[in-house]
C-alpha cells in the first residue's frame, strides 16, 4: 500500500512540475486552518508515509479569524499551507495577496463553478450549504412548527430559540449574515426598502437570539444536540450536519436542516500556499492531497461538507441524510467584495452596538 501511495504521488508531482519530496528527507509542513478542520488520522498518515513529510495542524479560530491572521503575519506566515478561506471572505485574502498561485492537475475533476480564481492563488476543496439545523425532538415535543422563511424567526413562538455565529469572524455567521440580506436587502438599495437585513436582525436579536464568536460554540455549547449543556434548538450550521446525529441504536438522525427557499447559502473552502513558505514544494504535494479521492471521500465525515472531486463518493449515510437546497440564496461575489466590509460594520454597530 505505501508503495503504491508513493507511485501516485510521483505521478502527481510529475503532473504538476513539482520537485519530488524524497521519503527520507526531513521536512515539516504547516497547516494553519481554522478549528473545524478534520481528517482521519489514517489519512494522514499515509500522506506522511507516502512523501516523507510530517504535516502539523494548527488551528487558528473560526474562518475569518484565520484570514485575518494570515493577514496579519503576510510575508512571514505562520505556516506553509492556510486551509479555510472561503467564498465570503476570499476577496479580502486575495486583496492581501498573500499566496503563491499554484493549479494543480487534479483541478480536472472539479467543476467550473468552484473555480473562483482565475489566477489560482487559491484552490477549492470543499463546500457546504449553511443552512439552519433543528432539534427534531424539541419541535415535535413541544407541538411547535419549524419555521419556513426567515422572516418566522423573529415570531414569539420562537424567541429564545436560536443560535447564530458573529459574522465578523465566522465564515458560517458571515454566509447567514449574506443569506438575510438576499432575502432583505439593504438600506443603500435604489428601490423602496421599508425592511431590511438590519431591521430583521433587530428583530432577532430582540428575540433573544444568541450570537457567539464561532461555529464550535454555537454547536457544540449550545446547541440542543451538539451539547448536553445546550438550550438553543435551532443553530446556524449545514445543510450536510444531519447525517453526524445518526444513532445506531434507533437508527434516526435527531437533526434536520431546514432547506427552504432563501434560507441557505453555498460556502465554497478554499486552501491555498502561504507567500513566504519556505517548503513550497511539500505544499504542492499537499494541495494535490487535498484534492486526492482519499482525502476527498474522507471530507463528509471529517468536516460535515461535501467534496468537490466528482470522482469522490459520498458515504451512504451522508448520501441519505445530508440535504441539498434547490434554491439557496444568492448574492453576487463581486457584491461581496465590495460590500462585505460595510455590511459586517453595520451589523456589528446593530446588533453588538459597537
Amino acid at each position: 500500500m505505501r508503495l503504491r501511495l508513493f507511485v501516485i504521488t510521483l505521478i502527481l508531482v510529475f503532473l504538476s512540475g513539482g520537485v519530488i519530496v524524497a521519503q527520507d528527507d526531513d521536512v515539516t509542513l504547516i497547516l494553519v486552518t481554522h478549528d473545524s478542520f478534520s481528517v482521519s488520522e489514517d489519512v494522514l498518515a499515509n500522506f506522511e508515509a507516502a512523501t516523507g513529510i510530517t504535516v502539523e495542524i494548527l488551528r487558528a479560530g473560526d474562518g475569518g479569524q484565520v484570514v485575518n491572521q494570515a493577514i496579519l503575519t503576510a510575508g512571514n506566515p505562520l505556516g506553509d499551507v492556510l486551509f479555510g478561506v472561503d467564498n465570503t471572505f476570499l476577496s479580502r485574502a486575495l486583496n492581501a495577496d498573500i499566496f503563491i498561485p499554484y493549479e494543480s492537475p487534479l483541478l480536472e475533476n472539479v467543476d467550473e463553478q468552484f473555480i473562483l480564481d482565475e489566477a489560482h492563488r487559491v484552490t477549492p476543496i470543499d463546500y457546504g450549504d449553511v443552512c439552519l439545523n433543528y432539534d427534531i425532538a424539541y419541535f415535535e415535543e413541544n407541538a411547535l412548527p419549524v419555521p419556513e422563511s426567515l422572516m418566522d424567526l423573529t415570531l414569539p413562538e420562537y424567541r429564545g430559540l436560536l443560535v447564530v455565529e458573529n459574522p465578523a469572524i465566522s465564515s458560517p455567521g458571515l454566509a447567514f449574515l449574506i443569506a438575510t440580506i438576499a432575502e432583505f436587502g439593504t438600506p443603500e438599495d435604489d428601490d423602496e426598502n421599508d425592511y431590511t437585513y438590519l431591521d430583521f436582525w433587530t428583530d432577532l436579536i430582540a428575540n433573544d437570539a444568541l450570537v457567539t464568536d464561532s461555529w464550535s460554540t454555537a454547536y457544540f455549547g449550545n446547541f440542543t444536540q451538539g451539547s448536553e449543556d445546550g438550550v438553543y434548538p435551532l443553530v446556524v450550521s449545514y445543510a450536510s450536519s444531519p447525517p453526524f446525529t445518526y444513532n445506531e441504536e434507533t437508527d434516526i438522525v435527531t437533526t434536520a436542516s431546514i432547506v427552504a427557499s432563501g434560507m441557505c447559502f453555498r460556502q465554497v473552502e478554499f486552501a491555498g500556499i502561504l507567500d513566504g513558505t519556505e517548503n513550497e514544494d511539500a505544499a504542492r504535494l499537499f494541495i494535490d492531497f487535498m484534492l486526492s479521492v482519499e482525502f476527498q471521500e474522507d471530507v463528509p465525515f471529517q468536516m460535515f461538507v461535501f467534496p468537490v472531486n466528482s470522482e469522490a463518493q459520498l458515504p451512504a449515510l451522508f448520501a441519505e441524510y445530508a440535504q441539498i437546497p434547490f434554491e439557496p440564496a444568492e448574492v453576487d461575489y463581486a457584491a461581496i467584495e465590495a460590500n462585505r466590509d460595510n455590511w459586517i460594520a453595520a451589523w456589528t454597530e446593530t446588533v453588538l452596538g459597537r
